[in-house]
């Protein structure tokens, strides 16, 4: 990757992308940024979780001003392309500038710009020595993508900041100021296995190709979602065409739009013909439905070794009925911004674990009653099918403070740079703010960052000229504050 400006940020960014950072796999990447504030003879802490923070003492003239954190998290989501050969625990990100010059994006994976860029940023600022700013703190996290737990991990006393700079937005020209709160629902059907019946034959039926994404950011987007499709196909195989399902796969991570989805089902010999045609229908038919949003679904089956057990039959329909009911999407917007979702749930993921089905969804609210409502309803669709259904990870939403003295400063260091006036939005996607302020009431808060488009996906990607000026714009802010 050749670098840009500004050239510090960008070496960061791509010694972040040689580490392998997926969510929980924290040692690292942790101990590179302890490693990093220490060579620079700053004061450093890690954490019992891994968190790692680091002081930066003020400018000459801003000893007395109130002091900053900037805060970022570590870990990237790992997504892959189907036909990508990569292990996120082992492989360095193969990151490049696409042709067009404007973009840095990477090689079938996800790049991890959500959120390496913050991180990167930070870096270069506790380096700088010409950086104008008032006392700094650098605030890295843990394991933000499986459920902000660096984040819920921080005990009250240890930042000594008054203002909190997230850099974890996406689209440049934008001041974040509230997000929404989430929680999980993870459902378990458990079954004893029932032989085959003799003389069926196995098909793996596969889809793949879905665009996926952000279930914060572009759950609005209207796209395809891998489970629900995989099971609208189940419904009418098991019901109309004798078909039994053995195995299914859906979706990898709790706050990524699920791109691929695998089903293994048994049919009878005679029916394999029919079950085929079947299959190029609905390929055409979520062609066709999906037109102008996805643009390269692919619905195929092939013959496979026939295993020698699938579900029950009476669990099979369970499972079947359940996720075919189960919400997933948009569910309401915000009245008052009728262009910002309120409440959403990503019906995430559907593994096999044993003689068991795991189903995790992730709902999403701006509104903590929304969320408890939604999240009541996906508990009932579950338990009235016989699951066993349990809840974590709830953390709580950001509450929109426009009266914010950073809001209103960051408002006008805009203005002054670039001549226009920032967007002001809350977010439906979950950001560490919400948690952090839990435990540090009246810690005032704002969240900005480049454009990165598709997060959580392979198509991932950072725009180089908006990364330049989230710079300016930064070092502005840190000058004025």
């Amino acid at each position: 990757m050749r670098t840009q400006e500004p050239k510090a940020l960008w070496e960061h960014f791509y010694s972040l992308t040689q580490i392998p950072r997926p969510s929980g796999r924290k040692e690292a990447v942790s101990k590179f940024l302890a490693d990093y504030g220490r060579s620079l003879g700053l004061e450093t802490i890690v954490d019992e979780i891994g968190n790692v923070i680091i002081r930066k003492p003020a400018s000459a003239g801003y000893e007395n001003h109130p002091g900053v954190i900037l805060q970022g998290h570590m870990d990237m989501v790992p997504q892959k392309n189907n036909d990508k050969v990569f292990d996120f625990d082992k492989d360095p990100i193969c990151a490049y500038v696409e042709d067009n010059g404007e973009w840095v994006t990477a090689d079938g994976t996800t790049l991890g710009a959500d959120n390496g860029i913050g991180v990167a940023t930070a870096m270069a600022i506790l380096a700088d020595k010409n950086v104008v700013h008032p006392p700094l703190e650098a605030f890295f996290t843990v394991d933000e993508e499986t459920g902000m737990y660096g984040a819920m991990a921080l005990e009250g006393g240890v930042l000594k900041g008054s203002t909190l700079l997230n850099l974890d937005s996406e689209t440049e020209g934008e001041l974040y100021i509230g997000c929404a709160g989430g929680v999980d629902t993870t459902a378990h059907f458990n079954f004893e296995p029932v032989a085959v019946e003799e003389g069926d034959i196995a098909l793996k039926v596969v889809l793949t190709g879905l665009k996926g994404g952000h279930s914060g950011c572009d759950i609005h987007l209207q796209r395809a979602n891998a489970n629900k499709l995989m099971f609208r196909f189940l419904k009418d195989a098991v019901a109309n065409y004798e078909a039994r399902l053995a195995c299914v796969e859906g979706g990898s991570l709790r706050n990524a739009i699920p791109r691929e989805a695998t089903a293994i089902i048994t049919i009878p010999q005679e029916g394999k013909e029919e079950m085929m045609q079947l299959i190029d229908e609905y390929e055409d038919l979520f062609i066709r439905e999906y037109d102008g949003v996805e643009d390269n679904i692919r619905f195929t089956a092939t013959e496979t070794e026939c295993p020698k057990t699938e579900m029950p039959e009476d669990v099979q329909d369970f499972l079947i009925h359940a996720i075919t009911i189960c919400p997933n999407g948009v569910y309401r917007m915000i009245p008052e911004m009728p262009d910002v979702v309120e409440t959403s749930n990503n019906l995430s993921t559907i593994m096999m674990e044993g003689n068991s089905v795991k189903v995790l969804c992730l709902t999403r609210s701006s509104v903590e009653s929304r969320k408890e409502e939604l999240r009541s309803m996906i508990e009932s669709t579950f338990a009235i099918a016989g699951a066993e259904v349990e809840f974590s990870g709830s953390y709580p939403g950001w509450k929109p403070n426009v009266k914010s003295r950073i809001l209103n400063i960051m408002q006008d260091v805009y203005k002054k740079e670039f001549g226009n006036e920032p967007r002001i939005i809350t977010i439906h996607a979950g950001l560490e703010c919400g948690i952090i302020g839990r435990n540090y009431p009246g810690l005032d808060m704002i969240s900005f960052g480049p454009t990165i488009e598709h997060p959580h996906s392979p198509d991932e990607r950072v725009n180089i000229k908006t990364v330049q000026k989230f710079y300016q714009y930064l070092l502005a802010t840190l000058k004025a504050l």
